[in-house]
């Protein structure tokens, strides 16, 4: 059942959603470049400011007003590299290549002295979440490289 192929296409959509994310973040990041468009997008946030809540919404509008363009050039670069990655792991892990399962432990293990970092210094549920989800989806991968070797023994005849 862990060695289940469906697992490996659930952590492959997983990863696959997180590249659309990634993508959106980056073509945001390019459209605050434009100055026209900076202004609309802080005139919607004060709009959508009004339905939920003003204090979270003022943060992020007071952020991005601050903001020089060049940070949204690195936001827009590190983002596309982030999709990058994510539709690398995804698509291999969704055919099922080895070589995607290796990356993919290596990838998000990096990242979790970062997690433990941001969860020593802002604790937060869906940090420890996050965290925790990683560590799960580490752990399975190592599991089934370890076990995909395992060949049956044949019986003494």
């Amino acid at each position: 059942m862990l060695r289940s192929p469906e697992w490996l296409r659930v952590i492959a959509a997983f990863k696959l959603v997180k590249a659309v994310l990634c993508i959106a973040v980056a073509l945001g990041a390019l459209q605050m470049l434009r100055p026209e468009l900076a202004v609309r997008a802080q005139q919607t946030m004060e709009a959508v400011a009004m339905h939920i809540d003003r204090r979270w919404a003022g943060h992020l509008i007071d952020w991005m007003s601050r903001q020089p363009l060049n940070r949204f050039q690195v936001i827009a670069i590190v983002a596309f590299l982030y999709a990058a990655l994510f539709l690398t792991e995804g698509a291999g892990l969704w055919k099922e290549k080895r070589w995607a399962e290796y990356l993919t432990v290596i990838a998000t293990i990096s990242f979790v002295p970062f997690e433990i970092y941001e969860i020593i210094h802002r604790q937060s549920a869906p940090r420890i979440a996050a965290l925790v989800l990683n560590l799960v989806v580490v752990a399975y991968l190592i599991y089934r490289l370890r076990h995909s070797d395992a060949r049956p023994v044949a019986a003494p005849s």
